[in-house]
Parts: structure tokens; sequence; C-alpha cells
């Protein structure tokens, strides 16, 4: 079955980190620290009034579940189309619709925030779009009809915005419950809406390793159960505001001492490490002021198809050491501050062991991204060399499975 879910409301949904399963189409839902955008740019002819295609579309996007699908278009600069997407049953605000174009008949979109991009034929009419949705494999029906005042389906009001919460506070979980995932759940993620945190079919090593910034190799001592059972957890802090990304993380670490009765130890160990460094070319990073104090979005949209946003280099190392990478990721990049970017590149057999994903064979496809290495120094700027270092680790003396709720 297909699991879909587009990017809720940036107010409504913030995503630390979200993982996805092989059989996707569509992302999971991810908060990102972005501006609105203002669409596209496709230099076109004047259409004649049955080829303007600037109004209200909607449709309904069959994938397991129905999701309807709201798309406004209107007109850019110099002729061109801008466009609004909204997947109305999942959020209230659109997702960046970053080029739209009409050409011959044939309307394209492109979404680069989700790895959506949809292609279908304008009727003669120009009442209708026949086409297909595709991000993943496996393209799926969407077709778009024109909306009238009557037929027209309402956008949600997006909730009120939650205030952050005093930076030195030290919240806790005011309510927390835990218990088993079910064993055909396919999504693999750690979720804030608004002041609630959501932890989605993910093992103790996973929780451990987002909580406390260290790779699977860092943690000595964990049972066997810790790696095969997964848990969702759903928390709400006990303080006003939104906690930032440290608060979070610091619940989750008094969660885990609380409820899975955790102690532990710091020492040191020379391990096998990833070295992250800016490459001779310089890094090829978008700098996002949008929102300093906001918490990043990292997730995938496909095995090797990274989308980041609003991210600090620790964010993109912790998540290359805890969900891709087999050995910790040491940070010698000197780059401050929060980042766009994205990353595509051709997995291999060494890969994603933390998110328990099966490779596919290797392709001899021209098209096939470059391999990880390749593909972070050409497309980013960086550079990632093995080597050894000395590494923090953190030895457990005692873990139990989680108290009842």
């Amino acid at each position: 079955m297909n699991a879909v879910s587009f990017p809720r409301t940036l107010s409504s949904c913030r995503a630390l980190l979200s993982h996805l399963h092989v059989a996707f189409v569509l992302a999971l839902p991810v908060v990102i620290g972005l501006s609105h955008s203002n669409g596209v740019r496709a230099q076109a002819p004047a259409p004649s009034p049955a080829q303007d295609i600037s109004d209200t579309w909607q449709g309904t996007l069959h994938a397991g579940q129905d999701l309807r699908i709201v798309v406004k278009i209107s007109k850019a600069d110099a002729g061109a189309y801008k466009a609004d997407f909204y997947s109305i049953d999942q959020g209230a605000q659109s997702i960046p619709v970053d080029k739209i174009t009409l050409e011959g008949g044939t309307v394209k979109m492109a979404l680069k925030l989700i790895g959506g991009t949809y292609e279908g034929k304008l009727s003669a009419d120009g009442k209708s779009i026949v086409g297909n949705w595709t991000q993943g494999p496996n393209p799926l029906a969407l077709n778009l009809t024109r909306a009238t005042p009557e037929t027209e389906w309402s956008i949600p009001k997006p909730p009120p915005p939650v205030p952050p919460m005093a930076a030195d506070a030290n919240p806790s979980f005011e309510v927390a419950t835990i218990k088993p995932s079910k064993p055909d759940d396919q999504r693999k993620a750690f979720i804030v809406q608004g002041n609630q945190f959501h932890i989605i079919n993910q093992p103790l090593t996973q929780i451990i390793s987002f909580a406390f910034d260290v790779q699977a190799k860092q943690v000595i001592g964990l049972p066997e159960w810790a790696d095969t059972d997964k848990f969702d957890i759903d928390g709400k802090p006990d303080g006003e505001g939104a906690p930032n990304g440290k608060q979070w993380k610091n619940m989750i670490r008094k969660l885990l001492a609380d409820r899975f009765k955790l102690t532990f130890h710091k020492d040191k160990k020379e391990l096998s490490v990833y070295v992250l460094s800016v490459s001779k070319t310089g890094a090829k990073l978008t700098r996002n002021d949008s929102s300093p104090n906001g918490l990043p979005g990292l997730f995938f949209q496909g095995l090797g198809k990274l989308n980041v946003r609003n991210a600090l280099i620790t964010d993109f190392t912790g998540l290359m050491q805890s969900a891709v990478l087999d050995r910790p990721v040491v940070d010698q990049t000197g780059l401050a501050g929060r980042f766009d970017f994205t990353l595509n590149w051709t997995p291999d057999d060494s890969q994603f062991g933390g998110m328990g994903a099966k490779i596919p064979p290797p392709t001899d496809s021209a098209d096939a991204p470059p391999n990880l290495y390749t593909a972070i120094q050409e497309q980013i700027g960086l550079k990632l060399d093995a080597t050894k270092a000395p590494a923090d680790v953190m030895v457990i003396d005692h873990v139990e499975k989680p108290s009842a709720n």
C-alpha cells in the first residue's frame, strides 16, 4: 500500500527529523522554517481564454486515503504563472510550488519541498486537467477541474501559532504515553506539532541517538530489545509555549530516565568516524535567516533524496550519523548559522541501517545520481572523509522496558 501524506502547516507541524520508508509516495508531515513561496516563473505566449489556467483547481488524490487537493494558479510577471498547492485534509497552508508551466496544452508543476511533480493535459474547453502526481516510483492519477463559487472547497484556517517557551525554561513532559508501535506501521518520525511531540515507530536505540545526539556505535551496553522493540510516544510539556529543539531533547532525556529507568556514564573511545569539512570549491548552501530560533526540517522523499531546511550543520550531521551512516559524523566545517539545501545520491548497502531500509540493487542508468561522497562535494560543496578519532561514548548502566502509562 502506498503511504501518503503531505507536509502540514508551518505553524502546526514542525519536524526535527522525519524518516520515510521505502514504499512511500509522498513525504511525511514535516515542519520547515520557510517563508511563503512566490511560486514560479515560466515564460509562455499569451494563452487563449480556454487555455488560460489562472483559476482555482481541485481534485482528489486516491492513495490509501482520499486527499482533496486545491491548486490556486495566478499570473506572475511577463505572462508566467505562479501557484499555491494545498492538501486541505492535512493542513491549511500551501506547499510551495517552485515551477509551473503550460506548453502545448500540457501543465507541469514541480514542488521541490516534498519532491513531487505533476503533469497533466488541459482539456479543449479548458475546464479540466487529466494527469498524474508523482513522488517516488509510482505515479498516482490526479485529475483537476476548475472550481466555481458553488463547488469550491474551503481551505481551513490555520491554527494560531504557539508562542515560544522561555529559553531559560527547563520543562518536563506533563503527560506522556508510550505504547508499542503497530507491526505493520511503515512510518518513522520525530515530529513536533505546536506544543506536542510525537515519536513514531522508533526503537530505543534511535530515541537515545536523537535525544543525546550520538550515533548507535557511541552507545555501549544496550539490550537486544532496544533494537527490535519499537515505540510510539506522545507527550506535552508542563510549561507554557512551544519548546525549542534543545528543550525537546532534554525532555526526552528526562522521559528515558523516568519511564525506561535509563542510567549511564560517559567515557572516551577511539572510533571510526566521518569528518565533514568544506571542500576546496567552497560551500554551496543557501543561508536561511527566516527563523533563527525555529526548529529545523530534515526529511527524505526516498532513500538518497534529502531536503534540509532551516538547519544547522550539526542538525545535518546528526541525521546522517543516526539514519544513514554506520559511524559518528564530526562537524569540522566551521559554518555557523542555518541553511537550506537538497542532496540527491544513490545509496549503497552500507547506508540507511538506522532506518532498517533495504537498499535496491545498483542501477546502470546514466541518469542515476552519484554516490553520497561525490554528491556531498558536487551538490553542497562539502566533503566527507573517513578517519579514526577519540569520541565520547555512552556506557549504559541500566535500562528497562518502559513503565505503564
